[in-house]
C-alpha cells in the first residue's frame, strides 16, 4: 500500500518475499523477464500494507508474477510482485490498512484499517492463500525448503508427495520459471506491501475495520 499512485513497473523496487538468499532474489527477477503472467483479477489501484506478530503456514509456494490493473486515474499499471501460496495459514494480530489519496470535496486522504486475531480473539485462520506481495520484512524459518524449483513442478516434493499448492488456480506462470517451496513457513514481526490477497476462506476472530483522515493510522 502506498498513499501516492503509480502506473508503470517498478522493476529495480522488486523485493522477493521470504527468500533465504541472494541468489534465489535474482533467479525470481529471471523468471519474470521470462514471462510470468499476472493474477485472475485486475488489482485495484492502490498498494495496501498488512502487519502481523507471526505467520504460520504449510505447503509455502513462491513464484515470480505481474499483478495488472490500472491506477486510480485509468492509467495502465503493471507491478512485479512474488506470489506467495500456503495451503493453510495462521496469522496473530493481523492489521491491514489501506489509504485512498485525494478524496472530493476536499476530505483530503482517508484510511482504511482493518485488524483481527489480536489479544483476546483466535489467530486469523486462512485456506488455499495467495499473496501478490512487492515488499516484505520479516524474521523467517522453513521447513524443508527447495529453492530452485520449476514452477511446474511446485506440487511434488521430493519422493512423490504431492501437496495441495501450487500455482494459483485461473492464474498463468511460466512453467519452467524460477519457484521455491517448503513444507512449513513461520515468519515474525511481519511487514509486507502487497496488491492482492485472495483465499479461499478466511476466518477474522475479533474483527475491527475504522475509517480515519490522513495516513497516522496505517499499520506501520
Amino acid at each position: 500500500m502506498s498513499s501516492q499512485v503509480r502506473g508503470g513497473t517498478r522493476w529495480k523496487r522488486f523485493a522477493l518475499v521470504m527468500v533465504p538468499s541472494v541468489a534465489a532474489t535474482a533467479a525470481v527477477g529471471i523468471g519474470l523477464a521470462q514471462g510470468a503472467l499476472a493474477a485472475s483479477f485486475a488489482v485495484s489501484g492502490q498498494e495496501f500494507k498488512v502487519k502481523a506478530t507471526e505467520l504460520e503456514g504449510w505447503d509455502f509456494v513462491q513464484y515470480g508474477s505481474v499483478a495488472s490493473g490500472k491506477t486510480l486515474d485509468g492509467k495502465p499499471l503493471n507491478e512485479p510482485v512474488a506470489v506467495s501460496g500456503f495451503s493453510e495459514a495462521y496469522i496473530t494480530n493481523m492489521c491491514q490498512s489501506v489509504v485512498t489519496p485525494k478524496l472530493p470535496f476536499d476530505l483530503g486522504s482517508v484510511t482504511l484499517r482493518l485488524e483481527a486475531g489480536g489479544p483476546g480473539h483466535e489467530r486469523v485462520y486462512a485456506k488455499d492463500l495467495y499473496l501478490d506481495v512487492s515488499e516484505l520484512d520479516a524474521d523467517a524459518q522453513f521447513t524443508n525448503i527447495d529453492i530452485g524449483v520449476a514452477a511446474g513442478s511446485l506440487k511434488k516434493f521430493p519422493g512423490g508427495k504431492e501437496t495441495k499448492t501450487g500455482i494459483q488456480p485461473n492464474t498463468e506462470a511460466n512453467p519452467n520459471g524460477f519457484a521455491q517451496r517448503a513444507e512449513k513457513a513461520v515468519l515474525k514481526k511481519v511487514q509486507q506491501k502487497a496488491w492482492a490477497t485472495t483465499a479461499g476462506t478466511f476466518n477474522l476472530s475479533g474483527l475491527k475495520l475504522r475509517l480515519s483522515g490522513g495516513t497516522k493510522a496505517e499499520c506501520y
